[in-house]
C-alpha cells in the first residue's frame, strides 16, 4: 500500500510539473521562468513550432498590409516578437513597407531574431515588458500580440498598454488560446469570448476574431 501511495505521489508531481514548464511554459512560475524556458530552446524554436512562412504569409503579412494600406511606413510593435516571425511575414512576404519593433522579455529569443533577420533593416529589436511598454503614447499605427495574451498575469494591464501607444484608429491585432488549450491557463486571457468582452472594456472596437490555428484564434481591434 506504501509503494502504491509513493507511486501515486510520484505520478501527480510529475503532472503538475509537466503542467508548470510544458502545458504552460512556465507561466505560473512567473515571467523570468518564462522567458528563461525561450532562452534555453530559441536556437530550435522555429523547429518546435514547425513555422511555414507560406502560412504566415497568408495569415499575418497580407491581412496586416491590407489593414494598413493608405499608410505609408507605419510603426507597428510586434509585442513577444519572438523570432520576429510577424516582421518576417509582412517585409519578406508583401510589399509593405514599414517599421517594425520586435519586442521580447527573452534575450535568446531576440539574438536569434537578429540572426535569422539580419537582412530587415528596418526592424528595431527591443527587450522589454508588455505591461511597461518602453513606447512613447500614440505612436504605433499597429500592435501585435501572437501567442502570448494567455502568459500574462496583468492582461488589462497589458491590453491598456496596447491602446496606449496605439493612434486613434490604430490596428490592434492579438491571437487567443481556444479549445482544451485554453483549460491549461485559468484566470488568464483564454478562451472565446472572454478575450472579446476584455478588449471591449479596454476601450476597443471593430472587434472581430477569425480562426486561425487548432488552438488559436485571431482577433482584430481597433482604437476608436
Amino acid at each position: 500500500m506504501t509503494a502504491f501511495w509513493i507511486g501515486g505521489l510520484f505520478l501527480l508531481a510529475a503532472a503538475a510539473l509537466y503542467w508548470l514548464l510544458i502545458s504552460t511554459e512556465g507561466t505560473y512560475l512567473g515571467p523570468q521562468i518564462v522567458a528563461l524556458l525561450y532562452d534555453w530552446t530559441a536556437h530550435r524554436y522555429e523547429n518546435i513550432k514547425n513555422v511555414s512562412f507560406l502560412n504566415e504569409v497568408q495569415y499575418i503579412g497580407l491581412p496586416l498590409a491590407e489593414r494598413l494600406e493608405g499608410i505609408q511606413e507605419p510603426v507597428i510593435l510586434d509585442v513577444a516578437t519572438g523570432t520576429a516571425r510577424v516582421a518576417r511575414a509582412l517585409l519578406r512576404g508583401t510589399n509593405q513597407r514599414a517599421h517594425i519593433i520586435g519586442l521580447d522579455r527573452s534575450p535568446g529569443m531576440l539574438k536569434e531574431a537578429a540572426h535569422i533577420c539580419e537582412d530587415l533593416v528596418s526592424l528595431d529589436l527591443v527587450l522589454g515588458d508588455a505591461a511597461n511598454l518602453p513606447i512613447a503614447d500614440g505612436c504605433c499605427d499597429c500592435v501585435v500580440c501572437l501567442e502570448a495574451l494567455e502568459f500574462f498575469a496583468s492582461p488589462d494591464t497589458v491590453l491598456r498598454e496596447f491602446l496606449r501607444v496605439l493612434k486613434p484608429g490604430g490596428q490592434l491585432l492579438v491571437s487567443n488560446r481556444v479549445g482544451t488549450d485554453a483549460l491549461a491557463f485559468p484566470d488568464r486571457l483564454a478562451g472565446r469570448g472572454d478575450t472579446e468582452r476584455r478588449l471591449e472594456k479596454a476601450g476597443l472596437s471593430q472587434i472581430q476574431t477569425e480562426r486561425w490555428q487548432i488552438h488559436y484564434d485571431i482577433i482584430w481591434a481597433a482604437k476608436p
